[in-house]
């Protein structure tokens, strides 16, 4: 780290490593990269814990556009601050942050005001996407050793928190922390979540916390004793879904293949919402026909894309605060495409989580 941290006060660019595919097909290798210059505003990270997200699956295999290779994906990362720009004033060295899906944004239009800065015509995204404040360069995520990022785009960790388990909540956490909050979940209200994988547990955690009645929708019955556990009243196999008698005031869904999003919109209340949070792959993504939507009966339809920065740090503190984390495993990056071949078989359990300083470069 000392080399990263004397390329930051001489104002260099700073050097990384990290794990790369060099395009849809190709299995992860190590790579060697450049990060922007440490700017007044930035803070340099030392990567400690990765996330993996079904998102970085979907990038990576360009299944929801063509990606920019060689790609470094990763943006559930949790690592210790090594260097400040000269302006910076919410981290000193030595900090704990964490970074999420997004790096930068414009900081000027009204969503970025309002601390909805993912709503952000100039959002930059922490891998797969041309910075175009540091000069068009692509950016690389957190499968690597080290970060330079705006301040604002870090949140503050505190230095007992278990960071292995705070990384995966900078999506997974933040993607169904926000929904649940816009849908103003409290005790009394019912609410289902349709998919049970890493963003589906985090989901079921939150409702819980907040007070709700808790169902989940997932295609076999192999996680049923995982669900009943956390509390949840039961869990319906997507199979029998016309044979489910309850009514739902949320539904979310995590799901991240092909489903047909009106069979659980027929499953709300009268005023009932469905969200959908999880993305399938381009050429199986669902479709809703607006005819159905009228005869829906006052059921509403929107979509949520992680949070803003402000409901990140709330995020994180209520996670932190009650005790809420992923279900996690702990890997090297020499595992990451047996852990991708796991969650797109079905075979993963949970949230994988890689360990940067134990992997090889």
């Amino acid at each position: 780290m000392q080399e990263y941290i004397s390329q930051a006060i001489s104002g260099a660019k700073i050097t990384a490593k990290g794990y790369a595919v060099a395009d849809k097909n190709a299995k992860f290798t190590p790579y060697k990269f450049t990060r922007h210059a440490l700017g007044e505003r930035d803070i340099l990270m030392e990567i400690l814990f990765a996330g993996i997200c079904h998102s970085d699956i979907h990038n990576a295999r360009s299944e929801w556009g063509e990606g920019i290779y060689p790609m470094v994906p990763g943006h559930e990362i949790a690592g210790r601050v090594i260097a400040v720009g000269s302006k910076v004033s919410k981290f000193k060295v030595g900090d704990y942050a964490g970074v999420g899906c997004m790096v930068n944004s414009c900081g000027e239009c009204e969503a970025c005001k309002a601390s909805n800065e993912q709503f952000c015509q100039n959002t930059i995204y922490t891998y797969n996407c041309k910075d175009c404040f540091h000069g068009g360069e692509p950016t690389y995520g957190g499968y690597s050793d080290n970060l330079v990022v705006s301040e604002d785009f870090a949140v503050t960790v505190p230095q007992n928190a278990p960071l292995d388990k705070v990384a995966p909540l900078l999506c997974a956490g933040i993607t169904t922390y926000s929904p649940l909050k816009f849908s103003k979940v409290s005790a009394g209200k019912k609410v289902g979540v349709a998919g049970f994988g890493g963003l589906g547990v985090m989901a079921v955690k939150y409702a819980l916390k907040m007070g709700a009645e808790v169902f989940v929708f997932a295609r076999n019955k192999n996680k049923e004793q995982d669900a009943l556990k956390l509390g949840v009243k039961a869990l319906y196999t997507t199979d029998k879904l016309s044979e489910v008698k309850e009514r739902f005031d949320l539904i979310i869904s995590t799901i991240p293949t092909a489903y047909e999003p009106m069979d659980y919109v027929r499953l709300l209340g009268y005023g009932g919402e469905f969200c959908v949070v999880g993305l399938p792959p381009a050429e199986v993504m669902p479709q809703i026909a607006i005819n159905s939507l009228v005869f829906a009966g006052h059921r509403r339809v929107y979509g949520s894309i992680i949070g803003g920065m402000k409901e990140t740090q709330e995020m994180l503190d209520f996670s932190l605060a009650h005790g809420i984390y992923p279900e996690t495993e702990i890997i090297t990056a020499g595992k990451i495409d047996e852990a991708y071949e796991k969650l797109t078989t079905g075979k993963a359990k949970f949230r994988y989580v890689i360990d940067i300083k134990k992997s090889k470069f």
